[in-house]
């Protein structure tokens, strides 16, 4: 019995034990990744959690391996870019030529100071630079995603800094159908109208808007004062169906991108999972030449990454809106226009519609003049639905005269002589009997009727059956209105919105 316990004890013990190695091992995990000191945040009424902390605390070092990894190399990555990529000084890796010194001579390394520190360094006339990713280690669907980033001076031509992301399935999915989110994005302003020190742009780059992305796109100017050589906060509050672009201030974003601003044609991809991406181009399509006057090296420094998640927002409520009546086609009388019931401080609602009625579609446009399929929950903002039909054809055809038979021109001379024969020989001749006279003149008349209705009359016509219905049929329909909140994490599909209503469409 003492050995059953004791052999049972141990057994536990080994189990214990191995539980708490795990326990250790994911809480050191955590703490490399995690949040640890990072408190929630609140932008109006919206508590944000943090999910995922890159503080860069801790020693002059490497780039946590377990939150990033590295492109490597040259050849221009698509926009005749001039850098070499390099990890850390002394990465096995690296290719030739990049800096092996310690590393804060290298290209990427966290500074000891509580700072992940980007350069791009001109040795002899070759750039070296880094290009940092969470592809494979780290993948982001929706949340506030922010970072804390001091740039080098873009005055001159040369550099072109981001911090942006790509669709997680870009090995399936090439680009641009995978999705591209630029949140920063600087170069000289002497390069095609760029940005430069005094401001920022921010691009969605999908199937149909390619290399160019949606435009107009996100373009922000500093106050006076300040401009982006110094630390700012950039970053985007991303939900289903809606993303908002912002530099320091969440509450108030300058960009708003949504599924309705894409061209015809188009697919919203931002519904799927992303990783991020930092960097610092030399050259190339928006970084123009580099020269003396170019920052050498061009430093670009990060005091933290972070993704926060929103506790769930109050939803909506869309009340009762009014009904539409509309005579198929017609463009006047098919709208409701009503204003939805937002809790202050939650942000932005996104709209969209959709409805029932055959061969009509509908449409969704807002009162706020940053995004006109969006709503302002700090805002009295209106939303009107716009129903479009298509009209019948159903009319009958003209009316169209049948031509005269052939017998027609047979039968009627014959008609006319036999009535002529009735009146003019037959009295004539020895036949006086009234009897026979009217007999006669019977019989002119029918041979004359006879003949009239043989051709028809000679003006009969013909009304062609009316074609069937091509355009919205007569009909009690609906059409439905869906709104999504910024802490929406679904798939975007109405079925998931955060609040819908079904509008009742009548169309005569």
């Amino acid at each position: 019995m003492i050995i059953f316990l004791f052999s049972s004890w141990r057994r536990h013990t080994r189990w214990l034990l191995a539980i708490l190695v795990l326990l250790l091992v994911g809480a050191g995990r955590a703490n490399a990744q995690g949040c640890s000191g990072v408190s929630p945040t609140t932008t109006g009424a919206v508590t944000w959690n943090p999910q995922w902390c890159q503080e860069f605390n801790g020693a002059v070092g490497s780039p946590d391996s377990t939150a990033w990894t590295y492109d490597l190399g040259g050849g221009g990555f698509g926009n005749n870019e001039l850098e070499i990529y390099c990890g850390p000084a002394g990465l096995s890796t690296n290719p030739a030529g990049c800096p092996s010194g310690s590393l804060p001579t290298g290209t990427v390394y966290v500074d000891g100071s509580g700072h992940l520190v980007l350069q791009a360094i001109n040795n002899g006339g070759t750039w070296y630079s880094a290009r940092l990713k969470t592809q494979g280690l780290q993948d982001f669907q929706y949340g506030r995603i922010e970072g804390s980033i001091q740039l080098p001076d873009t005055t001159n031509q040369g550099l072109w800094p981001a911090f942006w992301s790509l669709g997680s399935d870009i090995s399936t999915t090439p680009w641009p159908a995978c999705g591209e989110a630029d949140i920063m994005e600087v170069w000289s302003k002497a390069v095609l109208g760029g940005p430069g020190p005094t401001g920022n742009r921010s691009t969605i780059h999908t199937t149909v808007t390619g290399g160019s992305g949606l435009q107009p796109n996100g373009a922000f100017t500093f106050p006076a004062g300040t401009d982006n050589t110094k630390f700012h906060t950039y970053g985007m509050i991303w939900s289903a169906n809606m993303q908002q672009y912002y530099i320091d201030d969440p509450l108030h974003p300058y960009y708003i991108a949504t599924p309705t601003n894409l061209p015809s044609g188009d697919t919203w991809p931002f519904n799927a999972k992303i990783f991020l991406i930092t960097n610092i181009a030399v050259g190339g399509t928006l970084g123009g030449t580099p020269s003396a006057s170019t920052p050498n090296p061009a430093i670009m420094t990060f005091d933290y990454v972070r993704q926060y998640q929103a506790a769930n927002v109050t939803a909506p409520v869309l009340g009762t809106p009014a009904s539409i009546s509309v005579k198929a086609g017609a463009t006047t009388g098919n709208t409701s226009t009503f204003t939805p019931t937002l809790t202050p401080g939650t942000g932005f609602v996104y709209f969209s519609c959709s409805t029932t009625a055959p061969k009509a579609s509908c449409a969704i446009t807002t009162t706020d003049p940053l995004n006109k399929f969006v709503v302002n929950s700090s805002a009295a903002e209106t939303v009107t639905v716009t129903v479009t039909t298509t009209a019948n054809t159903s009319e009958a055809k003209l009316i169209t005269p049948r031509s005269r038979k052939p017998q027609m021109r047979t039968l009627l001379p014959i008609a006319v002589a036999g009535f002529l024969l009735s009146i003019v020989v037959i009295p004539g001749g020895r036949v006086r009997s009234r009897t026979s006279l009217i007999t006669c003149a019977l019989a002119a008349g029918l041979l004359l009727t006879g003949g009239m209705a043989a051709c028809g009359g000679g003006n009969s016509t013909t009304t062609t059956p009316p074609p069937s219905n091509n355009g919205t049929p007569a009909g009690s329909y609906t059409v439905g209105v869906y709104a999504f909140t910024e802490s929406n994490v679904s798939d975007g599909s109405s079925a998931k919105a955060d609040a819908t209503v079904a509008i009742p469409l009548t169309v005569n």
